[in-house]
């Protein structure tokens, strides 16, 4: 057997880069999938006769293999997120290249909400006097509020810096007590230059002083969090399906097998033939018949499969419904406390009205109270604070028209967050994580 079968494969892992503008972003994704043998001959050709490379003489611009919109490559700037994909022998990776320019904070969220790691990039000639960037903090915050597990700073473009261990260690300091403000765990620093490629892909002969792990070599190292947590089951109700009985036929001709189904994807538990479960806001009980993928029917659905569900019952079942287990544990609720992170261009106002999504139920929201906004800079917590601009972060209360099933965030991603939808101009305004419910 070969040496590469013989490696142990540990799965997806999925992670973003973050930081401020101009960290260097987009060029560490490039150096990572240049080193690691990632990019077709194809794509190297078109890079190196691109017109708006930033590189000198034949030197390629990794950057612009993330940046494919041309307004990036025009202004040197990632605007949207952009994903990409490599493998080693051990693992295989999603990148989420996410923008570091304010404005497109909202596109950072997106990428962050699936995210296991995050990578949090500082440029060295940007440090000044031990204070980091206001992005770098927000980023972080972010990370945080998402539940990223493991967080890596990678301290770039130390060749501008001649390599110094004290300009490391002093970055290293600074972000260590960001870290203890926030409750960041499991943060790891790495020094690196992505253009050049020290600590990404192999080791820097230019810093004998660190002795830690290449980018590539604690990447392939890191743990990917259970994204469905076992308990309860928490089945969100997206269609119904209903067929013709049995019999009869369809349009085209054949003849199938009537049924009511109601299809969706598991989010947390399991779900077998015969267990109860409740359909709630409502709280009838049925019993599940049956439990069917496209190849026909299953013992067992299972955390992150979209199933189809029979019931025994002829109950009312409808989109946005959720089907649970253990309905003692699950939380009925038209009250919320959850953090959001404001990502519309118009500020909050108490007058407008507001939808709330929630795994498949929509829903009038209305806020009735801001207990504080986080002072990204300070962060400090504005308890008096009655407004919230674009990329504010703050702790909101919500009343629903309608109940929704509520878990907080830290106990199902997927159950405890939502969306707010501007009722008037139908923009997503906020996303939010419940903290209580």
């Amino acid at each position: 057997m070969s040496g590469l079968l013989q490696k142990e494969d540990r799965g997806v892992l999925r992670f973003i880069t973050a930081g401020s503008v101009d960290d260097g972003k987009s060029t560490l994704i490039g150096r990572l999938l240049y080193d690691s043998k990632g990019i077709f001959a194809d794509q190297l050709d078109a890079l190196s006769r691109a017109k708006h490379k930033r590189t000198q003489g034949d030197q390629i611009d990794l950057s612009l293999l993330t940046d494919g919109l041309e307004a990036e490559r025009e202004q040197g700037i990632t605007i949207d997120v952009a994903y990409r994909y490599f493998a080693t022998p051990t693992r295989k990776f999603i990148i989420a290249d996410t923008p570091g320019h304010e404005q497109y904070t909202r596109n950072m969220v997106t990428g962050a909400s699936t995210a296991d790691a995050a990578i949090i990039l500082i440029d060295v000639s940007r440090v000044k006097n031990g204070e980091l960037l206001t992005q770098t903090k927000r980023h972080s915050t972010i990370a945080k509020l998402l539940g990223i597990e493991h967080i890596i700073v990678a301290i770039n473009k130390m060749d501008l810096a001649e390599y110094q261990e004290q300009v490391f260690t002093d970055i290293v300091t600074a972000y260590q007590d960001l870290a203890a403000k926030l409750g960041l765990q499991n943060v790891q620093f790495i020094p690196m230059s992505a253009l050049a490629g020290d600590n990404v892909v192999t080791r820097s002969e230019h810093m004998p002083w660190y002795s830690g792990p290449t980018l590539l070599e604690l990447l392939e190292a890191l743990s990917v969090r259970n994204q469905h947590p076992e308990g309860g089951l928490r089945f969100p109700v997206q269609a119904v399906l209903r067929t013709y009985p049995e019999g009869e036929e369809n349009a085209a001709g054949t003849e199938v097998f009537g049924f009511r189904g109601y299809q969706g994807r598991i989010a947390a538990g399991v779900v077998r033939p015969g267990d109860t479960v409740t359909i709630l806001p409502a709280g009838t009980e049925a019993t599940v018949h049956e439990v069917r993928l496209f190849e026909g029917p299953q013992e067992i659905g299972v955390p992150g499969q979209s199933v189809t569900i029979l019931l025994k019952e002829n109950v009312d079942v409808s989109r946005g419904d959720m089907l649970v287990t253990q309905a003692e544990a699950a939380n009925v609720t038209k009250n919320l406390v959850a953090d959001v992170c404001w990502l519309d261009t118009e500020k909050f106002d108490p007058r407008r009205k507001y939808w709330l999504k929630h795994t498949t139920r929509t829903t009038y929201a209305k806020v009735n109270g801001i207990d504080y906004k986080l002072d990204v800079q300070t962060l400090g917590e504005q308890g008096d604070a009655t407004e919230l601009g674009m990329n504010d972060i703050a702790r909101v209360r919500l009343t629903l028209q309608q109940p929704i099933v509520a878990d907080t965030y830290a106990a199902n991603s997927t159950t405890g967050s939502f969306i707010l939808i501007d009722a008037t101009t139908h923009q997503t305004a906020a996303a939010g994580m419940i903290v209580a419910n």
